[in-house]
């Protein structure tokens, strides 16, 4: 089906498709009214034509649209529109989080990943606050922003899902690999449910793959609910000691050793990421405490004696009570639990006002936003006055409970909070590169200006000081605009104590090193004064503080060694000699003084027909050395050797 173009709601403008899911089809459209983009996500016509999915989701969704954080894609409206049924959310430009594990095609760093991690994990805690339970945190469901922002989307969604009739795991949304043991068997679940999920999804950053895989859905699930994962830290030795914990705690199977809240498990992420391989994770073990009780026949053996030694015969309902003490009792708290519960109902009936039809007052002026609320029967409430650069001076900006088509009836008496423009107001952006934090936020509030954070690793500058700023500073810019800053989060490489290995040899020391993460390159240097073979010096200094995989320079000695060489000389070919022929034809060969000199030393001094081809001499030397060959004193070859290489010189 083409939407391109088409009003959904007569407000929202279809303008591209951007992508598809499981259960939806994203589209990029213009909200006319506040002449903004979003995204609008249309249902899938399998999951329009279930009333049970239908009436869940609208409950979920307006549950989920009044959650309000950084790091949740916000929802703005639900509607339906012929059998169109929409979702309007805020439009995210980047990627999911699975698309850049796959991209990577291996682990992502380990500080990067808790970063992420913790970004979820404070989504999580908001929702869990609001009694909000995602049910589907997947790598899918989780955008990465170009800013490096986590925002996760379709909160309440799964809900509405799970709990309909099209649950089997050829239709669900979810995705087996990242279900919790209790979710995969069907069972109950509820916020450490979304732990555990978490804790897949930081398995499968640092890993590069997820705790379980197997070829069929089935597979996976009854994994997650028998097997042990193996440890992160097993298949990524680079994973830190407590990141490895914090991971295999959130995986635990039993809920109870599992993290109980996103507030507890967020208290360790930030920890991780100050002291990775500290010893701060709370290791919980199963230590069952319930006894089985043994029941004491005697005492009933001995009761029957007694009564039939009274003799007395006691009415058959008299008997029966007094042989069933504890029925008794039952019976008596049921009967006090049905009378409460008829007062209980009874009283909600008096007290619980009736629902009203709230009024969309957004783009209204004050006064009129206020009367449309009271004559609504609800109460007028300014939450606050802000400047807006979209929307003109006393009229409503936003309103909560937000107004959402079909989903707009309150209680009676409700209160309904508005937050009224003040309209533009200009300001002046203040630079503040460099400062720290709390600082450059504090400056960009003074200057009435909103801020956004974006954590990012630097080598440059200072963990927790402003990398930059996306709005140049001492341009104009309205009151209520938001700043992104970006502020470092430190190398996130692991640091290195440089330790001494002067005097050490030339193996152990290249070994201490490359232990500490370092790289080694070795030169060699000779001093006469020191053993052969140890370290004489090193290009980074004890105790200094470097990256993990800087490389370090070590000059190790290495003195040269006396060794037997030999100069082979072929006279003839070295003179390109021809003997003369005499009167009667014959060969008349000449004699000339052959002489070998290395370096200062004559290795051999002998007279030799020039016709001679296999002169030899040996000698003993070092390092490198000159030879020279001489014929009647005149120098007739020379060469230079480095006895290191070669213990051969010829001369031809």
């Amino acid at each position: 089906m083409n939407l391109e173009g088409k009003l959904l709601g007569n407000r929202y403008e279809i303008i591209e498709k951007i992508g598809n899911g499981g259960m939806a089809t994203v589209y990029k459209a213009t909200d006319k009214v506040l002449k903004r983009d979003v995204a609008v996500k249309i249902l899938r016509d399998e999951f329009t034509t279930d009333e049970e999915f239908i009436k869940r989701f609208e409950v979920e969704a307006q549950s989920a649209a009044r959650l309000t954080h950084a790091n949740i894609v916000s929802i703005y409206d639900v509607g339906v529109d012929g059998n169109l049924y929409y979702i309007v959310m805020e439009l995210i430009q980047g990627k999911t989080l699975k698309e850049i594990i796959i991209k990577e095609r291996g682990p992502l760093p380990w500080k990067w990943s808790i970063n992420v991690a913790i970004q979820i994990a404070s989504a999580l805690e908001m929702a869990h606050k609001n009694n909000i339970i995602h049910r589907d945190i997947k790598p899918h469901n989780i955008i990465i922003t170009e800013d490096g922002v986590a925002k996760v989307t379709d909160f309440g969604i799964a809900k509405a899902v799970s709990n309909s009739t099209i649950t089997a795991f050829g239709t669900t949304i979810g995705s087996v690999h990242y279900f919790s043991p209790e979710h995969a068997r069907g069972g109950y679940t509820d916020a450490k449910s979304d732990l555990y999920s978490l804790g897949v999804v930081m398995y499968e950053m640092v890993t590069g793959k997820v705790p379980f895989d197997a070829d069929t859905p089935v597979s996976v699930a009854l994994k997650h609910m028998q097997e042990e994962p193996e440890e992160p830290i097993e298949v990524n030795p680079n994973v830190p000691t407590a990141v490895n914990k914090i991971i295999m705690r959130a995986l635990q199977k039993d809920i109870t050793l599992r993290y109980q809240t996103a507030s507890d498990m967020l208290v360790d992420l930030r920890k991780a990421l100050k002291n990775p391989d500290g010893d701060f994770v709370e290791d919980l073990e199963y230590d069952p405490t319930a006894k089985t009780q043994v029941i004491n026949t005697n005492s009933y053996k001995n009761e029957k004696q007694d009564r039939n030694a009274k003799g007395k015969k006691d009415g058959k309902f008299k008997t029966f009570i007094k042989n069933h003490k504890g029925l008794s009792i039952f019976i008596g708290l049921v009967l006090l639990f049905v009378l409460s519960l008829g007062g209980t109902i009874l009283a909600l009936n008096l007290t619980n006002p009736p629902e009203v039809e709230m009024p969309n007052v957004v783009g209204m002026t004050r006064e009129e936003a206020q009367k449309a609320i009271e004559d609504a029967k609800l109460v007028f409430e300014v939450e606050k006055e802000e400047y807006n650069k979209d929307v003109e001076e006393g009229r409503v900006i936003s309103q909560d409970p937000t107004y959402m088509e079909r989903f707009n009836k309150v209680k009676q008496g409700s209160t309904v909070k508005v937050v009224i423009s003040k309209g533009q107001e200009k300001t002046t952006v203040p630079k503040v590169v460099g400062m720290e934090r709390d600082e450059a936020i504090a400056a960009l509030e003074e200057a009435k200006l909103k801020v956004e954070v974006i954590e990012e690793t630097s080598k440059k500058v200072e963990e927790g000081y402003v990398i930059s700023q996306e709005t140049d500073p001492e341009t104009e810019a309205f009151a209520g605009d938001t700043v992104k800053i970006h502020v470092s989060t430190g190398t996130g490489i692991k640091q290195v104590d440089v330790i001494s290995v002067s005097g050490k040899s030339e193996a152990d020391a290249k070994k201490a090193l490359e232990d500490l993460g370092l790289k080694v390159n070795v030169a060699y240097d000779e001093d006469s004064s020191k053993d052969n073979g140890v370290v004489l010096k090193q290009s980074i200094e004890a105790g200094k503080t470097v990256d993990e995989g800087t490389t370090i320079t070590i000059t190790v000695n290495k003195k040269d060694e006396l060794k037997q060489g030999t100069v082979n000389v072929n006279l003839k070919s070295l003179l390109n000699y021809t003997p003369s022929k005499d009167e009667d034809g014959n060969e008349v060969v000449e004699k000339g003084t052959v002489k070998i000199v290395v370096g200062n030393d004559t290795i051999y001094n002998e007279e030799k027909p020039k016709n001679t081809t296999n002169i030899s001499a040996s000698f003993s030397a070092k390092g490198t050395v000159t030879i020279k060959v001489y014929v009647d004193d005149i120098v007739k070859g020379t060469k230079e050797i480095n006895m290191n290489s070669t213990t051969t010189c010829t001369f031809e």
